[in-house]
């Protein structure tokens, strides 16, 4: 019964909240014309039941601490594969991208001591390495993860009790080679920074200047042609360049295979020796060089023709002439099929050796262009698109915002390869939808509950009085979550906002905090913040 209570005098002040902002709504007129405005501010956008005037690049300056001075240091980046020992900070339940701000509050000695031996190191000062820890679910034993990230120290502010106010930058990733305690208690670390590879494009060659390669003989392709045009006129299909492309090959058998792409490998072959040589040179030149490269070819093709139905007098004819005879014969046929197949553009293929959409796959640009709209389209801010031509950077930036869990987060931090981790991020960023709890699974909210508090993104790491760091995702609303205690102003993250802690209503742990606004002026009135180490790590 006293649990009942509770949970129904926590309801009630949720509703007084909420009551509040209701009657600031009905103050305030909202003007139409301001519609298209909202559009080109994310921001705006993501509060859409009030008018959003909080000031988000506030956030990112983590006011909190109070005043640090600027160390005037920016750290040369490390050539890839160098190896270093560097003091470790290790953190559970916060993943450290390259360019995400990670601000930390240093009580305990043996890290004060370690933020003081970055300061005066030589051959990289002011940098640490940051880890993430986590428990292995088997054994319950603490693990650090083998990929981190190198932290410059931006920002730097020893207090009155010994203890230090830091902000740190993101720099580099690196493997963890080895681990230990010095004697100075002193936690450090051997590492070994991650050689990035470059954003990989389609290649120039691949596709546009180059002229297509026609493919088999019409007369083998002509049953499969009309056959297939039967089959889409019955199913009302198209038939586009792609599909064509992808589905020709797949539908030959190994024989026709095999012959389609000697003819294929050798035209490519001998155009890129000799590119003035006229079209029906060239083709008797990779007639003759297939003949005398395969004997078997003869054979080969009686098959083909046979198969298809196709097989003529003049095919029996090749086994009763002489060598020069047969080659002969064969260059008048394959020279006859390839003007023929010009009847049949759809039949054309690019020279390239996969098809167009597997490059897509892999090129870093068209990649990174396709997240930032999705991004755009999801979360909004920050805007993506001042990093389309530098998807290294967009990769990472998306990893350090995502609203996912830590060991999701993690995942994208260890992926190698610019277009994998992009991809990677296409999937969540399609898929997200319910974020639950991670102890009991209850759906705490949805993807479009979302809300842009920072200007950093709907995601970011914050530190407590007590130097704990959190990541907190900013939701606009959220459900089965109850209020413990009273409204706190001091320390807020968010300037203007008191912070209640709040537990999921089910199983009782500790899911993030309250928001609410000490100034009835202040939009939006409320809003939560959702701790990325208790979120579930399936989000769909």
């Amino acid at each position: 019964m006293d649990e009942e209570r509770i949970l129904e005098s926590e309801r009630l002040q949720i509703e007084q909240i909420r009551q509040l902002d209701l009657e600031e709504l009905q103050v305030e007129e909202v003007d139409d014309q301001d519609s298209s405005d909202d559009e080109q501010d994310p921001t705006a956008r993501t509060a859409t039941h009030d008018e959003f005037n909080f000031n988000t690049s506030i956030v990112s300056l983590h006011t909190y601490l109070g005043e640090v001075d600027d160390t005037h240091h920016r750290t040369a980046f490390l050539d890839g594969g160098a190896i270093l020992n560097l003091p470790l900070f290790y953190f559970e339940g916060v993943v450290l991208f390259p360019g995400a701000t990670l601000p930390l509050r240093v009580i305990q000695s043996n890290f004060i001591a370690a933020v003081e031996r970055a300061l005066g190191q030589v051959d990289v000062p002011y940098t640490i390495g940051v880890i993430r820890i986590y428990r292995d679910p088997h054994n319950l034993r603490i693990k650090l993860a083998t990929v981190g990230t190198t932290a410059e120290i931006r920002q730097y502010r020893r207090l009155e009790d010994g203890s230090l106010n830091v902000v740190t930058r993101g720099q580099q990733r690196f493997r963890l080679r080895r681990h230990w305690i010095d004697v100075d208690g002193v936690p450090c670390g051997e590492v070994q920074i991650i050689n990035e590879d470059l954003p990989l494009r389609t290649p120039r060659d691949a596709f546009g200047r180059l002229a297509p390669l026609s493919n088999l003989p019409s007369c083998l392709l002509a049953s499969k042609n009309s056959h297939a045009q039967m089959l889409r006129s019955k199913t009302g299909e198209t038939e586009s360049e792609e599909d064509s492309d992808e589905s020709f090959e797949n539908g030959l058998s190994l024989t026709e295979r095999r012959i389609h792409q000697s003819l294929t490998s050798s035209s490519y072959e001998h155009e890129m020796t000799d590119g003035s040589a006229s079209s029906d040179d060239e083709f008797t030149y990779e007639s003759d060089q297939e003949v005398r490269s395969n004997p078997n070819d003869r054979d080969s093709m009686r098959t083909l023709l046979s198969n298809s139905g196709k097989e003529t007098e003049m095919d029996s004819r090749i086994g009763n002439c002489s060598t020069s005879g047969k080659q002969s014969y064969k260059v008048e046929l394959f020279r006859n099929c390839r003007k023929n197949t010009d009847a049949y553009p759809s039949r054309r293929i690019s020279r390239a050796f996969w098809p167009h959409w597997v490059y897509l796959m892999f090129d870093s640009y068209c990649l990174a262009q396709r997240a930032a709209d999705l991004w755009k389209q999801i979360v909004g801010a920050p805007n993506m698109d001042g990093l389309l031509k530098k998807p290294d950077h967009l990769s990472f930036l998306i990893a350090s915002k995502l609203p996912v869990s830590e060991s999701t987060r993690q995942e994208l931090l260890e992926i190698d390869g610019i277009s994998y981790r992009l991809r990677r991020e296409i999937e969540l960023l399609e898929s997200i939808n319910l974020i639950r709890c991670k102890n009991c699974r209850t759906i705490i909210a949805r993807r479009s509950d979302m809300l842009v508090m920072s200007s950093e993104g709907p995601l970011g790491a914050y530190v407590n009085p007590g130097g704990y760091v959190h990541e907190i995702m900013t939701l606009l609303k959220a459900n089965g979550l109850a209020l413990q205690g009273p409204a706190v102003t001091e320390f807020s993250w968010f300037p203007g906002y008191a912070w209640t802690i709040t537990n999921c209503a089910a199983c009782e742990t500790q899911m993030g905090w309250l928001f609410t606004a000490t100034n009835r002026k202040l939009k939006p009135g409320s809003f939560w913040g959702i701790r990325s180490s208790q979120v579930a790590e399936e989000t769909r």
